[in-house]
C-alpha cells in the first residue's frame, strides 16, 4: 500500500485539474464546469461495463468549448479529428495492438519461460503481475472517469469502449504490456541488441493506441509506464537477493498473498464516487471493481503458483529442440483457449467480482506451476534437475566470457 501511496503523490500533478471526486450530485462529468442539470438533458448509453456514455454530438451545455478543456482533452480531440479526417484507415491496426497486449503478449513470456529460461520468464511474469495489482489500487483510488464521460465531445474509436473496462486512470493495457515488454528487453542477450529498442518502441506504440483509440489520457500513459519501471525495479532486487538468500523466497510469496488479500479487502470496503445524472449511476463501482478483483489476483496466483512449482513440480525448461517447442506450442494454445472461454461462465456461477478472481487464479496457476508439471512429465525430467537455482535449457545456455588474453 505504502507504494500506491508513492505512486498517487507523485502523479498528482499529472491528473486533470477538476476535482473528478466528490459527492453525488455535485461531481462534474467532465474536465470542465458541467453542472448535473445540463448534464441529465444529454442522451446517455449504458454500457454492459457500468459506464454512461452520452451519445456523441448530444451535449447540451454552453461551456463545452475546448479552450475550456484540459490539455489531455485537447490532445484526444486532436487525434479524434485526425482518425476522421483518415476515415478510420489506422483504427484497426492501433485496436490490434492494444489487444495483442493484453492477450498475446504474454506468449513470449510464457516461452521464455517454459521453453528458455526459467529465471528471466518469472523475472517478467512477477513484475507483470505486481504492476497490474499496483495499477487496480491506484486506479480504484483515484476513481478517474472516461474520458468521454469527462467530455461528451470524445468518442471512442471502433470498438476500443468495450475492452475499456474500470476506470481511467491508469492505463490497464499499458500496465500489462510494460513489464512484459520491460522484463523482455532487461534479460535481453547482448547478441541481441535490437530486442531491448523493440520492446521499447512496442511499450510506447501500446500506450499511444489507447490515446488514439480515446480511451485514455497521456498522464494514463505515463503513470502506468511509470508503474511499470518501478516493479521491474523492484523485481530486479528481489530477485537478486534471492539469487543469494533462496531460503527467504517462501516468505516473500506469503508477503505477497497477504498483501493482495488486503488490496482486495481495501477496493471492497472504501468509498467510491456515486453521481447521478437524470436519477441514473453515472459510473456504477460495483463493476469498476471486477478488473480490480481480477488484476489483484494475478498478485495472489503468482506467489501460489510459483509456491507450488518450487516446492512439488521443479521443471526444467524444454529447450529450443522439435519436441520442447511443440510442447510449449501446445501449452500456449491451451492457454488461450482456457483465457477467452471461462470469463463468462465463471462470472456466472461465482458473480462477476469472483469470477474474475477465478478467472485469473487458474490461468496464472496454469502457466506457473500445471503447464510446468505437463513439461516435466512429457519431457521426462527427474527430480534431480532442481529448479531452486532457475536453471535455463541446455540448448541455451550462453556461453561465459573470455576474461582476457
Amino acid at each position: 500500500m505504502g507504494i500506491s501511496g508513492i505512486i498517487l503523490l507523485s502523479s498528482a500533478l499529472l491528473l486533470p485539474g477538476k476535482d473528478l471526486y466528490q459527492p453525488a450530485d455535485t461531481q462534474p462529468v467532465s474536465g470542465f464546469p458541467v453542472s448535473i442539470t445540463e448534464a441529465a438533458e444529454e442522451s446517455e448509453l449504458l454500457t454492459e461495463d457500468g459506464v454512461t456514455l452520452r451519445e456523441p454530438g448530444t451535449a447540451t451545455t454552453t461551456d463545452t468549448g475546448e479552450e475550456t478543456a484540459g490539455l489531455d482533452i485537447r490532445y484526444l480531440l486532436f487525434l479524434q479529428d485526425f482518425r476522421n479526417s483518415i476515415n478510420d484507415a489506422w483504427t484497426p491496426f492501433m485496436e490490434f495492438v492494444s489487444n495483442f497486449a493484453t492477450r498475446y503478449l504474454i506468449l513470449a513470456v510464457l516461452f521464455i519461460y517454459w521453453a528458455l529460461n526459467k529465471r528471466d520468464g518469472l523475472y517478467a511474469i512477477a513484475s507483470m503481475c505486481l504492476t497490474l495489482g499496483i495499477n487496480q489500487v491506484v486506479k480504484l483510488t483515484a476513481c478517474v472517469y472516461r474520458p468521454w464521460i469527462r467530455d461528451p465531445r470524445i468518442i471512442p474509436a471502433g470498438d476500443a469502449i468495450t475492452s475499456a473496462t474500470g476506470y481511467s486512470f491508469p492505463s490497464g493495457h499499458t500496465a500489462t504490456a510494460a513489464p512484459l515488454f520491460g522484463g523482455m528487453a532487461a534479460k535481453a542477450d547482448k547478441r541481441h541488441r535490437w530486442l531491448p529498442v523493440l520492446c521499447v518502441l512496442g511499450t510506447m506504440l501500446v500506450g499511444f493506441s489507447r490515446n488514439y483509440l480515446g480511451v485514455h489520457t497521456p498522464q494514463d500513459v505515463f503513470v502506468a509506464i511509470c508503474e511499470s519501471v518501478l516493479c521491474l525495479i523492484i523485481m530486479e532486487k528481489i530477485f537478486a537477493y534471492l539469487r543469494l538468500h533462496p531460503e527467504m523466497e517462501d516468505r516473500f510469496l506469503l508477503a505477497g498473498v497477504v498483501v493482495g488479500f488486503i488490496s482486495i479487502a481495501y477496493i471492497t470496503f472504501k468509498p467510491y464516487p456515486m453521481t447521478y445524472v437524470d436519477g441514473k449511476l453515472l459510473v456504477d463501482p460495483q463493476k469498476m471493481m471486477n478488473d480490480g478483483y481480477g488484476d489483484i489476483a494475478f498478485l495472489i496466483a503468482f506467489c501460489i503458483g510459483r509456491f507450488i512449482e518450487r516446492r512439488w513440480v521443479r521443471f526444467k525448461p524444454a529447450g529450443l529442440n522439435t519436441k520442447g517447442v511443440i510442447v510449449c506450442a501446445v501449452g500456449m494454445i491451451i492457454f488461450v483457449l482456457l483465457n477467452n472461454n471461462i470469463g463468462k461462465p465463471l462470472d456466472n456461477l461465482l458473480g462477476s467480482h469472483w469470477g474474475h478472481f477465478a478467472r485469473r487464479l487458474i490461468t496464472i496457476l496454469y502457466y506457473t506451476a500445471l503447464y510446468p508439471l505437463i513439461i516435466k512429465l512429457v519431457m521426462k525430467q527427474t527430480d534431480d534437475e532442481n529448479s531452486e537455482q532457475l536453471t535455463v535449457s541446455p540448448e541455451v545456455q550462453k556461453e561465459p566470457e573470455p576474461v582476457g588474453k
